[in-house]
């Protein structure tokens, strides 16, 4: 049976200021790619502008140059965040089911044990002290570990979550003979993969920004991360000219900051559409219940 839609004027309303206010989200994305194509002497004179007087890939070329190893950089930041996000989650979730589970005796003392690092801070001396300790020092594992440790507050956030599934479920699989870790990761994992997409995402943007790893605890260069090549590019641009035929060339130090952004921006972007379903559910759920 087909049934007529009717749209009133309000709806009409609505539908368009939130198309308008998509518009104006999604514009400072696009500012920031043509700025990236713009000449340093266009941004110079019209500043950043939609229509650029000059075009120019000045700024990407100084980025996937020759020998240029920001590739490398992309690689290295790419693993150390799917390596690092996956070992967090699955410690957090691990520490939040404890948490959530009854049957463990002393939660509530844990509990309180992991809030009290949310008010307090060792601070950076003991830090990386702990870092050299472990020989989380100049290799790949400085990179990761110092951040691997869970935040306290996505393991209250997972830990609130399970809480909010029902009790029952546990008790009947316990019935049916299963033991602890059939329960955790074959009945309530699933259950659970709104919070940790959540969780998930703000682990990945953590480790995908993260540089301060790589100045603190990594002296060799080819294990840098992309943020930390990007930051000693623009470093050495800063206070640079060069000389072309004669000519004094200002290198592209603006359009070279928004060609490192979009390139900085992408996985990110790509990687929250896939998780934006579990995202709004897990933060809700999470916050609210328990």
């Amino acid at each position: 049976m087909y049934v007529e839609k009717k749209f009133s004027a309000g709806t009409i309303i609505i539908h368009l200021l939130i198309a308008l206010y998509a518009l104006f989200c999604i514009l400072p994305f696009f500012l920031i790619l043509i700025t990236s194509f713009a000449s340093e002497r266009s941004i110079a004179l019209r500043g950043y502008t939609f229509f650029p007087a000059e075009w120019s890939v000045e700024a990407y070329k100084m980025i996937f140059g020759q020998n240029s190893t920001v590739l490398r950089g992309y690689g290295i930041s790419l693993l150390v965040t799917s390596l690092g996000t996956f070992l967090a989650v699955s410690i957090t979730y691990c520490a939040g089911y404890t948490l959530a589970n009854k049957l463990c005796k002393y939660r509530n003392g844990l509990a309180l044990y992991f809030f009290i690092t949310m008010v307090f801070s060792a601070g950076l001396v003991p830090w990386y002290l702990v870092s050299r300790t472990i020989h989380a020092f100049n290799n790949i594992w400085a990179l990761i570990v110092p951040s691997l440790i869970f935040s306290p507050y996505n393991l209250f956030l997972v830990r609130n979550f399970i809480r909010g599934i029902p009790d029952t479920l546990n008790e009947s699989a316990r019935i049916d003979g299963a033991d602890e870790i059939t329960i955790a990761f074959r009945i309530y994992l699933p259950l659970c993969l709104p919070v940790l997409a959540t969780v998930g995402l703000f682990y990945a943007i953590g480790y995908w920004n993260n540089y301060f790893n790589a100045v603190m605890l990594v002296n060799d260069s080819k294990i840098h991360p992309l943020q930390m090549l990007l930051f000693n590019i623009q470093s050495t641009i800063s206070g640079m000219n060069r000389m072309v035929s004669g000519a004094m060339v200002t290198p592209p130090r603006e359009s070279f900051k928004m060609a490192a952004s979009i390139i900085t921006m992408g996985p990110i972007v790509l990687l929250y559409p896939f998780l934006q379903r579990y995202f709004v559910k897990g933060m809700i759920v999470g916050a609210v219940k328990g």
